[in-house]
């Protein structure tokens, strides 16, 4: 016995609602930007905002306070490591490796922060969503 194909389906664009997600009240506020929802929506971007000074405050207070030790203790400028010199090796290596400590913590908080707003919200999803 043959079996019938399945129909075919035209595939145009990812799925318009999600199935199976309960939209919860603090999630309608948003949606329907509500004073409520506002407030919501501003404190997420104000803790991702904290964030991002924060971020940038690290990065200042490291990296932009180097050139500012190489000027105010100018022997630190003739030290040399091997045949390079210090100034080099601080900025030209050591740069990189702190950008990307600096990055992976940003990106791992924000994501903290939007799980914590998230779970404010109350946005929940069904057992269905929960085993894919």
């Amino acid at each position: 016995m043959t079996e019938t194909p399945p129909p075919r389906v035209r595939v145009t664009g990812p799925p318009r609602r999600r199935a199976g997600v309960v939209r919860t009240p603090g999630a309608r506020e948003i949606d329907a930007e509500t004073a409520l929802g506002e407030v919501f929506m501003r404190s997420l971007l104000r803790e991702q905002l904290v964030l991002a000074l924060r971020v940038l405050a690290a990065l200042a207070l490291t990296l932009g306070l180097v050139p500012l030790v190489f000027h105010l203790h100018p022997a630190l400028g003739e030290v040399e490591v091997g045949p390079v010199p210090l100034a080099w090796l601080v900025l030209g290596v050591l740069t990189y490796p702190w950008l990307l400590v600096l990055g992976w913590v940003y990106v791992r908080r924000a994501e903290h922060n939007e799980r914590d707003f998230a779970d404010l919200v109350g946005e929940t999803a069904t057992a269905d969503e929960d085993q894919r």
